[in-house]
């Protein structure tokens, strides 16, 4: 079965799934919660409609609702008898609530499967919108050149990366479905598109596509979907003479630029003493990529507190070091970020810093000279994300 099949199928089995959630929403209110007897037509109608809509839900994992709705006059009856016998009526407890426990099991079980089918497409599809925003970034005007050109006609923007870009959004629209809530900012998107004009595609690649993102990557993965494991006893590891040494080296080449910006933003939200973490864009940013900016919180011992303005650059080398040039580079893109002003720059890599690109920063900070300059080579985020196994597991970065 091919992806658009499959999707098709889940998407009938979520439409026969919310026919029976409204049709329990209708019947709950006949079903007894103590001692009667009789039936009442309606429910009887919904009952029958009931059993003719379960074969419409699929097994998931080899289970599926197969039973009807509750006999109300069996259950009324079954209140009475516990009176009867001077016990509290849990088995008729059950029955009544048995519907709607069944309704939200596979509900959840659907919505896992889904996001199993969709996770590996979603990512593909991301990825590719991120490079062609970026490509129509490089090609148009920076949003200061654009406010200081002369007023024209307003024209939009209509290049194959546009096609491409609308292309993908509605395949992931419909990858989506009803998976996740969208909290992003999935309006303002469509209308950017829609109008196209040189600011909003700024406000494109800025705003509306990093808040969708964070709605894409959550129906990839569900809070309570588990990490795969082996499947052995971990009380017998514990008894067994274990070999080897534990190993700090993460796999960073499962990340792409994008991916290596958006644990850099993860690993910092989750530090002491850093707050107001926010993403930064610039199209005439010197690495083209996403800026980190921050507050650090520097206490003192008489109480006092103060925050100084932190911009972060990441660097996602995998086969060379961060060099001379990128600290010079980093340094002249700062001024894109002020005012506020810059008291510190952390330049992260999955790589190492050169010995001379080392040997300048060294000399800028005994220098005196603002912003104090932070290296992070790959050797302190593995100590960081030592720290953090969960960010480690969930980048795929340590298997």
């Amino acid at each position: 079965m091919d992806l658009d099949s499959a999707l098709a199928t889940f998407d009938k089995v979520a439409v026969n799934l919310e026919k029976l959630e409204k049709i329990w929403d209708r019947a709950r209110p006949y079903v007894p919660s103590g001692p009667q007897l009789g039936n009442v037509p309606e429910y009887t109608t919904l009952a029958r409609n009931w059993d003719d809509l379960l074969p419409g839900l699929l097994p998931i994992e080899g289970w599926r609702i197969t039973e009807s709705l509750p006999d109300i006059d069996a259950l009324g009856q079954a209140f009475m008898d516990y009176g009867d016998i001077a016990e509290l009526p849990r088995g008729a407890w059950a029955e009544a609530e048995r519907p709607g426990e069944e309704l939200a099991k596979y509900r959840h079980l659907l919505d896992r499967a889904r996001r199993r089918v969709i996770a590996s497409r979603l990512t593909e599809l991301t990825d590719q919108v991120s490079r062609l925003i970026e490509k129509i970034i490089l090609g148009i005007p920076t949003l200061d050149e654009w406010n200081a050109a002369p007023l024209g006609p307003r024209v939009r923007i209509d290049t194959p990366e546009v096609d491409e870009i609308e292309n993908c959004l509605a395949e992931i629209e419909r990858l989506l479905g009803q998976t996740v809530e969208r909290t992003g900012r999935w309006g303002d998107l469509n209308r950017h598109l829609r109008f196209g004009e040189v600011h909003d595609w700024h406000d494109i690649s800025a705003l509306d596509w990093p808040s969708v993102l964070v709605d894409i990557e959550a129906a990839k993965v569900g809070e309570a979907d588990p990490i795969p494991v082996p499947d052995i006893d971990l009380g017998e590891i514990g008894k067994a003479e274990l070999t080897g040494q534990a190993t700090t080296a993460l796999s960073w080449t499962v990340l792409n630029p994008d991916g290596f910006e958006r644990l850099l933003f993860d690993i910092l939200r989750d530090l002491e003493g850093y707050q107001n973490i926010e993403w930064l864009m610039k199209t005439n940013a010197p690495d083209r990529g996403r800026d980190i900016s921050l507050q650090r919180v520097i206490p003192d011992s008489s109480g006092s507190i103060r925050t100084e303005r932190v911009i972060v650059q990441a660097k996602h080398y995998t086969s060379k070091s961060v060099g001379p040039s990128d600290i010079h580079a980093s340094l002249a893109s700062l001024s894109m970020w002020e005012p506020p002003v810059v008291r510190s720059l952390i330049i992260a890599t999955s790589s190492r810093f050169s010995s001379d690109a080392v040997a300048i920063a060294e000399k800028h900070n005994e220098n005196g000279l603002r912003p104090h300059i932070e290296l992070w080579a790959d050797s302190k985020l593995e100590t960081l994300l030592s720290q953090r196994p969960k960010l480690a597991i969930t980048y795929e970065l340590r298997s």
